[in-house]
């Protein structure tokens, strides 16, 4: 999600002529492989669409696929790093907030209290499971943590954001945020199967893939190949799900002197900052979203926002896949991997539970 999606390569320097780096010229390579990965993954739709008449793999899922194989098979050089992590973060960002005018508040509204209730009691649900299954498989307090928060709210951003208050250890959140990049990947390539295996109506698997998928871009790549209803609903309750954040990080400051020491937890727990507890790229969104709903955004301009916004995210789904190297699963902890699986899956249950006893059609 643009916050959710993880960028924590170092900068690559590219040296000017005078010997300093040039902070464009440095985002150039990563870019431009990303952009040539998007072409790739278009340029496979169109062609699926003139033989086929329409997608069977869409370029959102083309493009983290053909990101991952070449991650795989090479590791890309430091100067490309700062493109990909760019184009993985901002260029999903911006994504995002396009979305906005694509979407009238009055759907907020129109979903009701139960749902929005729903949706708040799915993440306090799912962090306090997830927490007694990483407990009950013998992961420390704070990683236990990190990993309940990561799957319940948002992934990496959450991650990142409750680390510092909770004074995590750096091995404990790099294993989380490692295992979460691949996780994530593979919840938006497996998620659409839940619509025949469950018969979900296009309404229903929005909000399954709103309440699990980790990344407001990933919900995109999870429902677009499915309905522009689902891409709507799960961006609606993913949404109302990232803004959970907040509070979350809030309670997690509060417990955090409650937490037994270790010896590689930080010294002092840090105080969140607003950019933590509220992500611009939701406000954009909010309020790009609130001008469609006045009538201040025209219709014509509607449709090319909604297409920029579109290959944006291919884009960012380009630079998601590079930054996701399949082998890492084999270095990430027995434990860990089954914490964060568990996890999921109960997420997921939860999240059908909640379909069912509201009745969503």
């Amino acid at each position: 999600m643009s916050r959710d999606v993880p960028s924590r390569a170092a900068p690559a320097a590219v040296p000017g002529g005078d010997g300093r780096s040039s902070p464009g010229a440095s985002l150039l390579p990563g870019i431009g492989l990303c952009a040539i990965i998007t072409a790739l993954a278009m340029a496979a739709q169109a062609l699926e669409e003139r033989v086929a008449g329409h997608p069977y793999v869409e370029a959102l899922v083309l493009a983290i696929l053909i990101g991952i194989a070449v991650r795989t098979a090479w590791t890309p050089h430091p100067r490309f790093r700062t493109g990909i992590a760019f184009s993985a973060k901002q260029f999903l960002e911006v994504a995002v907030v396009l979305l906005g005018a694509s979407l009238s508040l009055g759907a907020i509204l129109a979903s009701g209290p139960a749902l929005l209730a729903g949706i708040v009691g799915t993440v306090v649900l799912g962090i306090a499971a997830s927490m007694a299954l990483c407990r009950l498989l013998g992961l420390p307090a704070r990683m236990a943590i990190l990993v309940a928060c990561g799957n319940a709210i948002c992934g990496n951003s959450a991650i990142a954001a409750v680390a510092p208050v909770i004074g995590a250890e750096p091995k404990d959140i790099a294993a989380a945020i490692a295992f979460t990049a691949v996780l994530g990947v593979l919840m938006v390539l497996g998620l659409p199967l839940f619509v025949p295996l469950a018969g979900l109506s296009d309404n229903q698997y929005g909000v399954l893939a709103g309440l699990t998928v980790y990344a407001v871009p990933q919900v995109l790549a999870a429902t677009v190949p499915v309905s522009l209803l689902s891409t709507q609903v799960g961006t609606l309750v993913k949404l109302v799900r990232v803004l959970m954040l907040g509070p979350v990080v809030v309670a997690f400051s509060l417990i955090a002197p409650r937490l037994p020491r270790t010896g590689g937890a930080a010294s002092a727990p840090a105080r969140p900052g607003l950019t933590k507890l509220v992500p611009w790229f939701i406000l954009g969104f909010l309020a790009l979203a609130t001008l469609r709903s006045l009538g201040l955004v025209p219709d014509p301009a509607v449709k090319p926002l909604t297409q920029l916004a579109g290959v944006l995210t291919v884009l960012s789904m380009a630079a998601l896949g590079l930054g996701v190297d399949v082998r890492v699963l084999a270095r990430v902890g027995g434990r860990v991997t089954l914490a964060v699986t568990a996890s999921l899956a109960v997420l997921v249950a939860l999240s059908l539970v909640l379909i069912r006893a509201l009745g969503i059609g």
